[in-house]
C-alpha cells in the first residue's frame, strides 16, 4: 500500500506542473497586469513600477518568467501579493481558516443527511415517501447554489431568524467563548445549508440506487434465507457493498474543500478564499491565483490519494500489489 501511495503521488507530479503551467499562461495572455493600473496612479513613481517589475522578473520573456516562479515554490517561497502588499502565505492563511470551516460543515451536513437519505428511501423504494424525495432531490440539485443563496438570504431578511452575511456579528469581540461559538454557527447555518444541499440531494440517489442493487443480490437472499435479522442484513451486509462506490467520491470531496465554496462564499459575504480569489483575478495577482490554483490541485491529489486508502479498509478484497 505505501508502495501504491508513493507511485501515484509521483505520477501527479506532471499533472500539477500542466495545471500550473496552464493558469501561468492563462494569467499573462489575458490583457493588463496588476503594474499597468500602477503606472496611471500619479502618486506612484515609473522607477518604481520598473524596480518591481525587475524584482520580480516581470520584463522576462513567458518562460523564464514561469521557471523562476516554480523554483521559487521548490524553495518554500509562494511569492508576493501585488494587491493586498504582502506575501501570499499570509494573505492565504488568514483566508484558510474560514472557508475550511464552511466547507467541512457543509460536508458533514452532506454525508450525515445524504447517506441515512439514500438508505431510507432504498427500503422504500417506489412507494409514496420514495417519490416525494425523488421530486425534491431533482429540484434541489437543479437549481443553481447561488440562486438559491440569494432566496435563502431573501426569506431570512423576511424572517428575521438568522444573519444575512458575513460571519461574525459586529459585536461579536464583547462576547464570551459561548457566545462567539453561537454567533459563528448562527453566520454558518445558511451558506452551509445552501452549499450542501445539492450535494446532498445527488448523494442520496447515488445511495439509493447503490442500496437497490446491492439488495438485489443472491448473497443478501442468503443472508435472509439463514435467518439473519433485517437489520444485520441491511447495514452489516449490504451498506458496506453499496459504499464502495462513494468513497472514490468522498475524495473529490475533501479535494473541493478549500475550492467548492467560491460563488457561495461571495454570495453570503464569508470572508474565505473565494471572494480573495475573485479579487486576485480581478485584479491580476498572478501569485496569489497560481498559489490558489496549485494549493486546489494539492488537496485534488491528496483526495484521490484518501480514496484509495478509504478502499482497502472497506472493501477487504481490495489489495494494490506490485506487477510482476
Amino acid at each position: 500500500m505505501l508502495r501504491h501511495v508513493i507511485q501515484r503521488l509521483l505520477s501527479t507530479i506532471l499533472l500539477l506542473l500542466a495545471v500550473s503551467f496552464f493558469t501561468f499562461w492563462l494569467m499573462h495572455a489575458t490583457p493588463g497586469s496588476f503594474f499597468e493600473s500602477l503606472r496611471l496612479n500619479p502618486q506612484i513613481s515609473q522607477s518604481m513600477v520598473e524596480r518591481y517589475e525587475r524584482l520580480y522578473h516581470l520584463n522576462d520573456p513567458f518562460p523564464i518568467q514561469y521557471l523562476h516562479w516554480l523554483l521559487n515554490i521548490l524553495h518554500g517561497e509562494w511569492g508576493y501579493s501585488f494587491y493586498y502588499n504582502v506575501p501570499v502565505t499570509h494573505v492565504l492563511g488568514s483566508r484558510l481558516f474560514n472557508t475550511f470551516i464552511l466547507s467541512f460543515s457543509s460536508l458533514i451536513l452532506t454525508w450525515g443527511i445524504g447517506i441515512p437519505l439514500g438508505i431510507w428511501a432504498a427500503l422504500r423504494a417506489n412507494q409514496w415517501a420514495d417519490r416525494l424525495l425523488s421530486v425534491f432531490s431533482f429540484a434541489a440539485f437543479s437549481t443553481p447554489g447561488f440562486f438559491l443563496a440569494v432566496l435563502v438570504l431573501y426569506a431570512a431578511s423576511q424572517w428575521g431568524l438568522l444573519p444575512l452575511g458575513g460571519m461574525h456579528s459586529p459585536n461579536y469581540d464583547d462576547l464570551g467563548f459561548i457566545g462567539k461559538v453561537k454567533d459563528t454557527l448562527l453566520h454558518l447555518v445558511i451558506p452551509a445549508s445552501v452549499l450542501s444541499l445539492s450535494s446532498m440531494a445527488s448523494l442520496q440517489r447515488i445511495m439509493r440506487g447503490n442500496m437497490l442493487g446491492v439488495l438485489r443480490q443472491q448473497y443478501i437472499l442468503a443472508a435472509r434465507a439463514k435467518g439473519l435479522p433485517e437489520r444485520v442484513v441491511i447495514y452489516r451486509h449490504a451498506l458496506r457493498n453499496a459504499f464502495n462506490p462513494l468513497v472514490t467520491l468522498l475524495g473529490y470531496e475533501f479535494a473541493s474543500l478549500l475550492s467548492g465554496a467560491a460563488l457561495i462564499e461571495i454570495v453570503c459575504s464569508w470572508p474565505g478564499l473565494g471572494s480573495l480569489l475573485l479579487t486576485a483575478v480581478r485584479a491580476k495577482d498572478v501569485y496569489l491565483v497560481m498559489s490558489s490554483t496549485l494549493l486546489a490541485g494539492v488537496l485534488l491529489v491528496l483526495g484521490n490519494v484518501l480514496a484509495d486508502i478509504l478502499l482497502t479498509l472497506v472493501d477487504p478484497r481490495i489489495r494494490y500489489e506490485r506487477r510482476r
